[in-house]
């Protein structure tokens, strides 16, 4: 097991102090802390069950922790939760979205509730539907996207108000090749613009590309935390995939896959 909490002199803009979540008995999340400041892109990867949507949602207040505390630039986000959201840019892992409005109303009841500039958002929505494709599918109702549509909507929310902290979970998720290569350079681009961006995925090559830290959750609980090279070299793995699967798997992927073969294969 390898754990390096980063530390720094400047506060960190995001911080989860010893999170735990229970259901009953159950325990989700286990003493989950982590560290995210401006300019750093935090990778969250576990497999399934691992508890990284739990920790996602406490980190949104979306979910109240049974233990532990969410910091937003050192306060509780619990002392103003509505005051917190509005500085965030969240995309969840499920675009539930309203289905009789169009992508741009949609986007202006976004703006409206996040109290954007009235004379801003019009000009900022198009724009940033351009860039997305959208600008033509703009006045279709969101029931007539497809998945990779809506999800482009739900970064284009995510965005456009310019947030410090963006918290994305699995935003690849539908996307074509174009947008998730447009998604992967954005991510790159807003860490080195000063964002904070806490990103969760199971897409462990575009992980290792973008994130600047790792943080790796098994059974609820950071079982790695660290730079995704030094992972790599504590391991003596030749890639992020060989290292995961040495962190996380109780079983032998290999040996599963030939067998898999083998009974297809079976007369």
């Amino acid at each position: 097991m390898t754990t390096s909490l980063q530390g720094s002199n400047a506060a960190a803009v995001l911080e989860a102090k010893g999170l735990v979540k229970r259901y009953g008995a159950l325990p989700a999340v286990q003493n989950v802390s982590v560290h995210l400041h401006a300019g750093e892109v935090l990778g969250c990867v576990g497999p399934n069950g691992a508890g990284k949507s739990t920790t996602v949602k406490m980190l949104i207040g979306l979910l109240k922790p049974t233990n532990g505390e969410v910091l937003f630039d050192g306060r509780d986000i619990n002392r103003d939760l509505v005051g917190y959201r509005k500085c965030i840019g969240y995309v969840p892992e499920e675009a539930n979205l309203y289905p009789y409005l169009t992508g741009r109303e949609y986007l202006e009841l976004v703006a409206t509730l996040r109290g954007m500039e009235a004379v801003k958002i019009g000009g900022k929505i198009d724009a940033l539907l351009e860039l997305f494709s959208l600008h033509a599918s703009r006045h279709s109702a969101i029931a007539s996207y497809s998945k990779g549509m809506r999800q482009r909507i739900l970064l284009i929310a995510a965005l456009m108000d310019n947030p410090k902290l963006l918290i994305l979970d699995e935003p690849l998720s539908g996307l074509d090749v174009t947008s998730a290569l447009i998604l992967k350079n954005l991510i790159k681009a807003l860490g080195e613009a000063g964002r904070a961006v806490f990103y969760c995925s199971h897409v462990l090559e575009v992980v290792e590309k973008v994130c600047g830290q790792l943080v790796v959750l098994r059974k609820g609980q950071v079982i790695a935390y660290d730079a995704p090279a030094r992972l790599r070299e504590s391991t003596g793995k030749a890639s992020l995939e060989s290292t995961f699967s040495h962190l996380v798997d109780e079983v032998d992927t290999e040996k599963i896959s030939r067998e898999i073969l083998q009974v297809m294969s079976a007369a």
